[in-house]
């Protein structure tokens, strides 16, 4: 004998109101995360500085090795990669702060006042 369709309405009613309840339970409050993105772009830029050092380093020690110029290669390719790392730093940071100008919102204007004394 089939339930009722009065019965299997209210089964899946219930189903739905512990669905909910337990997403609500598992996402928890939302949360801002401006602070953490912050965090995450700010290693970002010293992973940048410091990688293009260490890029510039491992080139220089190349070209030392293969022409045998020691040290002039070595120095040659800290200055590049550190020129380099500064530009990529700086691209970085410029695109940051134009997403956020984009995702602020404009300041009040204040009215013209001509009644100054």
């Amino acid at each position: 004998m089939a339930p009722a369709d009065g019965t299997r309405e209210e089964a899946v009613k219930r189903l739905d109101e512990r669905a909910e309840a337990l997403r609500a339970r598992t996402q928890g409050p939302t949360v801002s995360h401006a602070g953490e993105q912050a965090v995450s772009q700010a290693y970002r830029i010293i992973a940048e500085l410091i990688g293009g050092v260490l890029v510039g380093m491992a080139a220089g020690f190349i070209v030392d090795r293969v022409l045998k110029t020691t040290p002039w290669g070595l120095i040659g390719g800290v200055l590049l990669g550190f020129a380099l790392s500064i530009w990529m730093a700086r691209r970085t940071a410029n695109r940051l702060m134009a997403l956020a100008k984009q995702d602020s919102e404009p300041l009040p204007s204040v009215p013209f006042d001509d009644d100054e004394e």
